[in-house]
């Protein structure tokens, strides 16, 4: 079996700190923390595997954080969910983290949704888009949130018509934002991307204008794959 991609950095096994390596095909790997058996391409050098559920851990104290928020400003709050013990330099978390984020400020900006139960949707949709989907599926799960957080707000199903076309819509301009800039993955980053777009489209078509700041990464020491001088938010 062929290695893909292998991190020369020693930040990223929740376990040992060891590198990430990624496989070529998915393999059975038991989780080093709960011992849960799955298919992943997913593992550390020295054979280390930690599922969604456990990398995730505590990840519903965001529904707690954000019903008291009172914030217009979605990045700013997710920025504070990134201070929370469950968030990760990367990870899944994420995309849960930015919908939820968005869904807060939709609401304090003036749209009318019941946050809580908003809230709780988020995170079960989240939760159902893996770590790793950016490469593999080629979508990344920042930018799906947002198209998540679209369908949740205007209550799109499959058999809806413009809820549908606009939760798509969603989803592609926000990928569009991320794929633009490149790679190699960062969660941060793809985040704060897909935020953005997510407040020009949500301004422009639901009428809610949502706070939009300027973004300033506090992150790239933490991150062995920082694009540096490319990313946007290069402090």
């Amino acid at each position: 079996m062929n290695i893909m991609d292998m991190n020369g950095n020693n930040e990223e096994c929740l376990v040992c700190k060891a590198p990430l390596e990624y496989l070529t095909e998915e393999v059975e790997m038991e989780c080093s923390i709960c011992h849960k058996k799955e298919m992943s391409r997913t593992r550390c050098v020295n054979g280390h595997y930690i599922c969604n559920e456990c990398h995730t851990q505590g990840m519903a104290d965001i529904i707690g954080y954000c019903l008291g928020e009172g914030s217009k400003n979605p990045i700013e709050i997710i920025q504070h969910m990134m201070t929370m013990p469950f968030c990760h330099m990367h990870g899944p978390e994420h995309h849960v983290m930015v919908g939820s984020a968005l869904l807060t400020a939709y609401r304090n900006a003036g749209g009318e949704i019941d946050l809580s139960s908003a809230l709780m949707e988020m995170q079960k949709r989240g939760k159902n888009v893996p770590g790793g989907a950016c490469g593999f599926w080629g979508a990344c799960g920042a930018g799906i949130s947002t198209g998540m957080f679209i369908s949740i707000v205007t209550h799109a199903t499959p058999l809806t018509n413009q809820q549908w076309g606009l939760s798509n819509q969603m989803t592609a301009s926000s990928l569009s934002a991320i794929g633009t800039i490149g790679g190699p993955r960062c969660c941060k980053r793809d985040s704060y991307l897909a935020i953005l777009s997510a407040i020009d489209f949500v301004k422009e078509n639901l009428g809610v204008e949502m706070t939009r700041p300027q973004v300033k990464c506090i992150h790239s020491e933490k991150n062995n794959q920082c694009i540096g001088a490319r990313c946007p938010f290069k402090a």
